[in-house]
This record gives C-alpha cells, sequence and structure tokens, in this order.
C-alpha cells in the first residue's frame, strides 16, 4: 500500500468476510465523501489442488473471500449508490472462471459464481442507474504463486500424487514471461472503468486471447486440450 501515500488518500482496513467490517467501512466512506463513486471487489484467496483434496474449510474459505464477498459488498453499497442513481461497480473474476483448468477447481469455481454475479447485478441495477463491470484477467504479475507455496501440500493418501509436478507447474503458470504487469493491468482498467458508459465486461492480461479463442471451440475438446497440458508426465 506504500504507493497510496496522499493527503487525499485514506486507507481503511477491510475483512470482506464480515459483514459488519464490510457495512462499517462502506458507510464509513459515505458519510465522510457524501457518495460512493466506484467500487472495486479485486480480493481474492488461492486455492491449487486436487478438488477433491481441499478441505471443506478451504473451500468455504475461497468462496467467502472470491465470491461471497462480492455480494456482502453489493449489498451494502448498492443502496447507497441508488440514492444518486449514479455509480460503478467492478468486479474482478477471472478467465479460468469462463473456462477452468485441473488442478485449481475450487478458485476457478468461486471465480464462475463472481462472473454470474456480475452480469445478473448488471441486469438488476440497470433500473437504479449503476454500472457493473465484469473484469476477467489473464495472467499477470502478483505474489498469488509465492504466497500459495508457502502452505501448498498434497495429503498422504492422495489419489493425485504422481502429479504433484502439474499441479506445481499449474500453481505458477500466471507467473510466466507473458503475464501483463500489474501497473498496465491496473491502468487497462481504470481507462475502461472511466469510459462513459464502461463495458459490462472486458478481459486483458496473459493468454486472455487465447481463452477467448477457446469459448468458440468444442468445449469436450477445451478441456481435453487443457487435461493433457497439465497432466502429461514430467522429466
Amino acid at each position: 500500500m506504500q504507493g497510496f501515500k496522499d493527503p487525499n488518500i485514506e486507507i481503511l482496513a477491510l475483512d470482506v468476510t464480515s459483514d459488519d467490517d464490510v457495512q462499517q467501512v462502506i458507510q464509513h466512506v459515505a458519510n465522510t465523501e457524501g457518495r460512493v463513486d466506484v467500487v472495486v471487489n479485486n480480493a481474492a484467496t488461492p486455492a491449487i489442488g486436487p478438488l477433491i483434496d481441499q478441505s471443506m474449510d478451504v473451500i468455504k474459505r475461497t468462496y467467502d473471500t472470491n465470491a461471497f464477498s462480492v455480494i456482502r459488498v453489493c449489498k451494502t453499497v448498492i443502496p447507497i449508490m441508488a440514492k444518486r442513481h449514479s455509480g460503478l461497480i467492478v468486479n474482478i473474476g477471472s478467465i479460468v472462471g469462463e473456462t477452468p483448468t485441473p488442478w485449481h477447481g475450487a478458485y476457478s469455481s468461486s471465480k464462475a459464481a463472481v462472473q454470474n454475479i456480475s452480469e445478473v447485478l448488471s441486469m438488476e441495477c440497470r433500473p437504479l442507474g449503476i454500472n457493473v463491470m465484469h473484469v476477467a484477467p489473464g495472467s499477470v504479475t502478483s505474489n498469488f504463486a509465492k504466497n500459495q507455496e508457502k502452505w501448498f501440500t498434497l495429503p498422504v493418501n492422495s489419489l493425485y500424487t504422481a502429479f504433484l509436478p502439474n499441479i506445481m507447474e499449474r500453481m505458477h503458470a500466471s507467473q510466466t514471461k507473458s503475464s501483463m504487469s500489474n501497473e498496465e493491468f491496473s491502468k487497462r482498467i481504470v481507462d475502461q472503468a472511466l469510459a462513459k458508459p464502461p463495458p459490462s465486461y472486458i478481459s486483458v492480461g496473459g493468454n486472455a486471447f487465447l481463452f477467448w479463442v477457446f469459448k468458440w471451440l468444442p468445449r469436450t475438446w477445451v478441456l481435453g486440450l487443457l487435461w493433457r497440458l497439465y497432466s502429461k508426465k514430467k522429466e
């Protein structure tokens, strides 16, 4: 948060999994500024690993942070925006929320939920004068992979022990030379958010175009391709 040092910027701690926290922080902004113009739902937690190896606690935490938090924030901020018949909600999903890959099921399914939430809100917010923009990032430089690597282990009785090298490869797949810098990604999102009107959907980042192409290909073929990519034996 070092880049946000400015007399006109107030940094507030917010736990997006807490109803009370969300309500208090958003209400503080509304009371202080008199309005809320833009909300960006960007909170996310990774959850690498075979889906059946994930504990229900991890899956619930992933959904609470990645998907339920979006609803939690919107339930609080939309009535505030509706009073002025103005506002923009930006929800950060993922390209894997549209086309999943192996070894990332809890995360990708939570991001699929975010896209559905965005599309529903985009319709339901029309009579309220509020725009909703869904962002499906491709690969963007971040510490996501490093943070996952610190705690990830396969259960000793996992059915997927032989695929551990593939799982580790998938963990780092978003951090390659083709990844878009977070500065460039942020600039593009801001540019689109300030457009009049903002788009309801945007996808940018490494491999974003490839995953767009996947949408036009037979689904079974695409899923088979991704399985082969992330299951082939490592030398």
